[in-house]
């Protein structure tokens, strides 16, 4: 109480000697200190932004899954020519190398790395290529062509211990820690129901002989593995359906990022009301600067007034160089007055001219003839005026 008192003295000037009341304190606003609610769907724009930074929904469940049974498939059909390979391979050592006497030497074990590297390379080659493939149409569908380095971007914070311990202990730690626990009890119940259905051949392993033991235990391993796999590829279903769930939770905006984003893409509505008026206003301005060039001025008489020019050479059909209603109508009948400009009363005419052609327009075709009538009477009074 003491401190709150002092800062009271402090930053309120307050000269009372001890606090008085329990009114006197600081009343805070936590809300203040609160983040805002996050209830707007994420905009286009906010979408597009995170994905440059790398941030898209994808489920690495899938990925693994679909690479995992690509993988075990291609050993699978490939047995056959993996076989023949290591067999090739058994038989060149103890046909060839072994019967080398300077098989020692720096020269013979450089071709017996190159052979094996090899024969690798030719057994491996189909399975890497077809995992390769598969993860790459895995992440294409999902998330489409990107390229980004956002994400190799090196961060100070990410060295920060104690935002490495929140990471470790955070909710979504603990949510990748229950997927773990989930896809291991699966793949011992799987196993445990195949095996337990292999019970009976397990027995006549003793009756085998080396390679046949050994291409049984593959095929078992190999027929476990797929069908786990299978299984994985539908819990990643699931896990791709709670990925969107969080990307578009994590997408979310208040209300308050909605509205700077529309000021920041759409501009501000007050600035552009004042853009807009200013336009008018510039628009206005040039329009009783064009008032003086008119041929006629077509009134209403009291609420509308069309100025039109027609200049063969330049346009095919008239065109209107300024309108306005009341209070605009009455000051450019004004300025065509002070300039000789001949103003002519149509009520119908100069209401429709109004309403169906805007500044800089042609007149509409329907009404060329009631136009060049009037036209026409406005050139007579000017030859008559010159003849007088």
């Amino acid at each position: 109480m003491a401190i709150i008192y002092w800062i009271q003295r402090i930053f309120l000037g307050t000269n009372s000697q001890e606090p008085k009341a329990q009114s006197q304190f600081f009343e805070i606003d936590l809300q203040l200190f609160a983040d805002e609610e996050k209830t707007e769907k994420a905009t286009p724009r906010k979408r597009e932004q995170a994905r440059k930074k790398g941030q898209v929904l994808q489920s690495k469940e899938i990925n693994s899954a679909v690479l995992l049974l690509a993988m075990f498939l291609t050993i699978k059909f490939s047995c056959p020519f993996i076989y023949n390979e290591i067999e090739k391979y058994f038989e060149n050592i103890f046909n060839n190398y072994m019967k080398m006497e300077d098989l020692f030497t720096v020269n013979v074990m450089m071709k017996f790395l190159t052979d094996t590297t090899l024969v690798f390379l030719k057994i491996m080659a189909p399975i890497l290529a077809v995992s390769l493939l598969a993860g790459l149409i895995s992440g294409y569908a999902q998330v489409g062509f990107l390229f980004t380095v956002e994400t190799l971007q090196f961060k100070p914070e990410k060295l920060n211990p104690i935002n490495g311990f929140k990471r470790i202990f955070s909710r979504q730690a603990a949510i990748e820690l229950v997927k773990s626990i989930i896809k291991i009890a699966i793949s011992l119940y799987i196993s445990y129901l195949y095996l337990k259905d292999e019970v009976n051949s397990v027995i006549n392993i003793m009756d085998m002989d080396v390679l046949n033991i050994f291409i049984y235990i593959g095929n078992v391993a190999l027929n476990v593995s797929i069908a786990i796999t299978i299984v994985l590829i539908i819990l990643a279903v699931f896990d791709y359906i709670f990925q969107w769930w969080e990307y578009e939770r994590n997408l979310k905006m208040s209300k308050h990022e909605t509205k700077e984003e529309y000021k920041q893409t759409e501009g501000n509505p007050q600035i552009k009301a004042k853009i807009k008026q200013k336009q008018r206003q510039m628009a206005a301005s040039r329009m009783m600067k064009d008032i003086p060039k008119a041929d006629v001025v077509i009134t209403n008489p009291t609420h509308f007034a069309v100025a039109i020019k027609y200049d063969a050479e330049e346009n095919s059909a008239p065109v209107v160089i300024a309108k306005g209603q009341d209070y605009i109508a009455q000051r450019i009948k004004e300025i065509a007055k002070e300039n000789k400009v001949e103003v002519v009363e149509n009520k119908e005419l100069a209401r429709t001219l109004y309403s169906s052609a805007e500044i800089g327009d042609p007149i509409p075709e329907e009404l060329y003839q009631a136009v060049a009538e009037v036209l026409a009477f406005v050139y007579n009074l000017k030859e008559k005026h010159v003849a007088g």
